[in-house]
């Protein structure tokens, strides 16, 4: 097989990709070592940012998020038993953010891609990236128990943080940066009306809670336990309970109970791998890097780092430069940091560590006491949440 972009993976990154490249007439095939079924239904990140609504209009994949998403235009940040809200398009200009869910996006961009674009292989799995370095990278893969190779110009790497993309670059240029926390969310699905309009970001001494939702009968909640914690550890009635301990307002607020569908514990870590680009082989989403979901940043950068890569190579198809393919991986990493940086703040302000002292405590409510009190602080917080700017 031959084409002219090999893509790894078809979650939002290489799904959305892959539809970039068809609006711009680049050839692509997409291998996805899991069953479409898999890809449609695995529960990740909720929140899509006001660039990644915009480009999913662009691209001819928002007619369902717009009928059935839900705008958010602020969240509410809980501590001390009082509520502030954060006013997104008050902060922005404008700006809001999309509750949509991660397996709609894929099961969106996958029936474009079945009736519009190139080859969409599942079951498909990449075993190896080769002649990176070349002018001819090759990914060899097992698709139907039989071992074949696609031939490209390029190769992008959308196969998370266990594929076998970052594998292909050299240990003498990689840099990895990465921080571990000792703590994780256990996240719930509950056949409940959401018990507010908005996200609620909820600090407390006992932990971290969040209140969202994926649809107006279906509520998503987490609540910050111990790294390592397994959720079966937890009936559904000591959940509830503790919900409601954390979400306590002195204004009388009630948290609505109802089944409980899913359970999962979530890691919370960071991770950036530098640089993004060897030879003709590009990382992209969370092949590249990781963020802790407190900031909703992790599919939102994953759609940056696939416009800027789909921008660069229509560049060169329409005018034979290669500037800014040369530039990606430059490009993309000034955005993930800032991501990282305020991943890392909105986790470090909200969730008390483990060996957290008093001292710790007055300064995560002093930080957010300056977000309730400041319109600087406050515009901080919304322009981050609602994006940075793609590419």
């Amino acid at each position: 097989m031959r084409t002219t972009v090999g893509i790894i993976g078809a979650g939002p990154a290489g799904l959305l990709l892959a539809r970039l490249l068809h609006r711009a007439g680049i050839d692509s095939v997409v291998l996805e070592s899991r069953d479409r079924a898999y890809v449609e239904h695995r529960q990740r990140a909720g929140i899509l940012e006001q660039g990644t609504v915009d480009v999913l209009r662009a691209a001819g994949a928002g007619e369902r998020m717009d009928a059935e998403g839900l705008r958010h235009d602020g969240i509410e940040l809980r501590f001390d038993r009082r509520r502030h809200r954060v006013d997104f398009p008050g902060l922005t200009g404008g700006r809001s953010v999309m509750v949509y869910a991660q397996t709609e996006v894929c099961k969106d961009l996958i029936a474009l891609q079945l009736k519009e674009g190139g080859p969409l292989l599942f079951g498909a799995e990449a075993l190896a990236v080769d002649g990176a370095d070349g002018d001819r990278p090759r990914i060899r893969f097992r698709h139907h128990e039989r071992e074949d190779v696609l031939e490209c110009e390029y190769v992008v790497g959308c196969d998370g943080f266990w594929g076998v993309s970052r594998k292909a670059f050299p240990a003498a240029l990689s840099r990895v940066f990465e921080r571990t926390y000792p703590y994780a969310w256990l996240g719930i699905l509950a056949d409940v009306a959401p018990s507010h309009d908005e996200l609620v970001y909820a600090r407390h001494e006992r932990g971290f809670a969040l209140l969202s939702m994926r649809s107006p009968s279906v509520s998503r909640l987490y609540l910050q336990v111990p790294a390592g914690t397994d959720a079966e550890q937890w009936t559904d009635d000591e959940i509830w309970s503790e919900l409601e301990h954390r979400f306590e307002t002195e204004d009388g607020w009630r948290l609505e109970r109802g089944p409980i569908t899913q359970k999962s514990v979530t890691p919370m870590r960071s991770f950036v791998h530098e640089p993004m680009r060897h030879g003709r082989l590009f990382l992209a989403g969370d092949a590249a890097h990781i963020v802790p979901p407190t900031g909703a940043k992790g599919l939102n950068l994953a759609v940056g780092d696939v416009v800027t890569l789909a921008r660069a190579l229509a560049h060169e198809k329409e005018t034979g430069s290669a500037e800014l393919l040369d530039a990606y991986s430059a490009t993309c990493l000034r955005r993930v940091w800032q991501a990282e940086r305020f991943s890392y703040d909105m986790t470090t302000m909200l969730h008390p560590a483990p060996d957290a002292t008093p001292f710790d405590a007055r300064l995560q409510q002093a930080r957010l006491a300056r977000i309730a009190s400041s319109r600087a602080a406050g515009t901080d917080l919304a322009e981050a949440y609602t994006g940075f700017p793609l590419g």
